[in-house]
């Protein structure tokens, strides 16, 4: 019984090929974010507290994906040098975030911020109906910079505030 249900809902045991209007055509990804959902890229986590570390955290209340996306960043060039993303959520979620990772190492903090959901969502050839899961990566990207900066400058204040205090 279930080999012939999963069979029938990938449409391998469908034996009359015309279109009908009961029969529901199955919706497919994009090989990209096959790829990407499959094989993701730079899965993991870094060190929060890690004052060259950037996180973002970003969610869609309407689906339910959470994205966290992390930069690590070379203090004297101001590259980013690694990125890592942990996502619950759909396939397009995951890839979206797979995808901003990639797309942002070796880049400088500013120019990732240049980067925007279309670019993403073109990419990997989303519908319109996951057009949020890029926005969340275009999000998550942004939150990692500010965050980066926040703490970049408050590192500043404090060792200006030491020096002064010497």
């Amino acid at each position: 019984m279930l080999k012939h249900a999963t069979k029938r809902i990938l449409a391998f045991g469908v034996a009359d090929t015309r279109l009908s209007a009961n029969r529901i055509l199955p919706r497919f990804y994009h090989e990209r974010v096959v790829d990407h959902y499959n094989n993701p890229r730079n899965v993991g986590a870094f060190d929060k507290n890690d004052p060259n570390v950037g996180t973002g955290l970003v969610g869609a209340p309407a689906c339910g994906d959470v994205m966290k996306l992390q930069i690590k960043v070379d203090e004297q060039t101001g590259k980013i040098t690694d990125a890592c993303f942990k996502t619950f959520g759909c396939g397009s979620a995951i890839a979206s975030s797979s995808v901003a990772t990639e797309w942002v190492k070796g880049k400088q903090t500013e120019e990732v911020l240049t980067i925007k959901n279309t670019e993403i969502a073109k990419h990997l050839s989303l519908p319109p109906v996951k057009l949020h899961c890029s926005m969340l990566a275009e999000d998550a990207i942004k939150a990692a910079v500010k965050d980066y900066e926040t703490k970049r400058a408050k590192a500043v204040a404090s060792t200006t505030d030491k020096a002064a205090d010497a």
